[in-house]
């Protein structure tokens, strides 16, 4: 089958490189000149596990090609399907300039039919001004062809990307026609095999679906960060409690992990978007305002503790950093909480010493050349000269580091842990003081950490 793609970033690569793995013909449109040229060479702009791999095989064997020319690009594929960003608004709104853009270009050249496959994040309505806008410019050209607009939402998890795609747990289509559920059905038809993931429904449904699925994993966030701050107050372990109320089958374990906030390009974009839908219709979304309010006071959890430690004198402190991306195996650094620490700790007068496994890289095209951070090439290189340990993205390489040598290299044997990685018991048998999320752990001085920040 023939499909084109518009947008070459995250969703539209992942998207084009599985499509093609499985014997399609895909076209990769994006108006990134550079951006094309490095794809064509092998250059993928994104850490993405595997994705590497796949769009090299791919491209090779000739069934991945990229491009920018629109009027190619739409003669190309039957199945056109629009993977742009949708950026916020300072409203909290998401722009839909770029996906409008894209309907505009389809409508200019398409000559028969095509099916328009909305796979960008997108408010309920969209499909309608996608529609809309495709029928304007067919009347302008004085055409009479028919099309399709439908939402499949994209659920990839951001370093599972492509087993989330090649293995779903849904295929949300939203259509108002049999024809594109036919059409999608058989598209999805190899990922959808071993039993029937397909779920067919209106489009405003599918539209949706996915803010209330990214909506609804917010707010456990949130929940158990809200817990995790109770229950150092209350001298409790927020890591049995977790254990507690995950063994219940109607909870789950799944995304009820304490931390220093959540971050990416999805979660915090989302609750924005469906909060000023709510309000645009007049409603008030009392619980995703908090659910937002929770994750903003979450991210500067760690920078509390630290600045406690240190009785307020941070101006002549190093602070080493590991983890620069919002969640490990990525290098996706938007809306990250380590975003939040860095900045409050050179903003109080700190130096930070960082280290991230693939988001070095990112971090200096966001910050260039800042006097007071420096990115190291490993997770000891950063403790050198450093007065204390922050961790703030849980890579496995974190997890189970040589506590002597950290010790050794550290001005003073601090642990700020956003992540809750290691027991506290073994850290001070071990001589090292460690602040953590919600842990019984030196409750005391957390207690006031907590005081002192309200």
């Amino acid at each position: 089958m023939k499909i084109t793609i518009y947008g070459s970033g995250y969703v539209g690569l992942v998207t084009g490189a599985c499509f093609a793995d499985m014997g399609n013909d895909v076209l990769c449109m994006d108006v990134d000149a550079s951006k094309i040229a490095k794809l064509r060479n092998g250059q993928i702009p994104i850490y993405e596990p595997k994705l590497d791999t796949l769009i090299q095989k791919n491209s090779h064997e000739g069934r991945l090609t990229f491009t920018t020319d629109v009027a190619e690009a739409v003669n190309h594929g039957l199945y056109q399907f629009i993977a742009v960003g949708t950026p916020p608004n300072e409203d909290g709104s998401a722009d839909l300039q770029y996906v409008l853009a894209v309907a505009e270009n389809i409508a200019k050249y398409m000559t028969d039919y095509r099916l328009i496959i909305n796979k960008s994040t997108v408010p309920v309505g969209t499909a309608d001004q996608v529609r809309n806008r495709v029928q304007t410019i067919l009347q302008q050209r004085q055409l009479n062809v028919e099309f399709d607009v439908v939402s499949n939402p994209e659920f990839l998890k951001e370093g599972e990307a492509i087993d989330d795609f090649m293995k779903p747990e849904r295929i949300i289509v939203g259509t108002d026609t049999l024809r594109a559920t036919k059409l999608l059905r058989t598209l999805y038809a190899p990922f959808n095999r071993n039993s029937d993931r397909f779920i067919a429904m209106d489009v405003r449904s599918a539209e949706l679906t996915k803010y209330a699925a990214n909506a609804m994993l917010a707010t456990k966030i949130s929940f158990m960060n809200e817990l995790a701050n109770l229950a150092e107050r209350l001298g409790a372990d927020i890591e049995k409690v977790r254990i507690g109320i995950g063994s219940d089958t109607r909870i789950g374990y799944s995304f009820i992990y304490p931390g220093c906030g959540y971050g990416g390009s999805c979660f915090p974009k989302d609750v924005k978007a469906i909060k000023h839908t709510a309000q645009e219709i007049g409603y008030a979304p009392a619980l995703l305002e908090a659910v937002e309010a929770v994750n903003y006071r979450q991210k500067r959890v760690l920078f509390d503790k630290i600045h406690y430690h240190f009785a307020g004198q941070l101006q002549s402190k190093t602070i080493a950093l590991w983890g620069l991306a919002f969640k490990p195996n990525t290098n996706d650094m938007r809306e990250a909480p380590s975003r939040v620490l860095l900045e409050a700790l050179i903003q109080a007068g700190a130096t930070v010493r960082a280290f991230d496994p693939e988001a070095q890289e990112e971090a200096r095209q966001i910050y260039g050349e800042v006097q007071q951070l420096e990115l190291c090439q490993s997770p000891y290189d950063a403790l050198i000269g450093a007065d204390a340990l922050a961790i703030v993205t849980e890579w496995k390489a974190f997890r189970s580091p040589d506590f002597d040598r950290i010790k050794a290299i550290l001005k003073q044997p601090v642990i700020f842990d956003g992540r809750n990685l290691y027991d506290p018991e073994i850290l001070s048998e071990l001589g090292i003081q460690y602040y953590s999320i919600g842990r019984i752990q030196q409750f005391e001085v957390q207690n006031q950490v907590v005081m002192q920040s309200e």
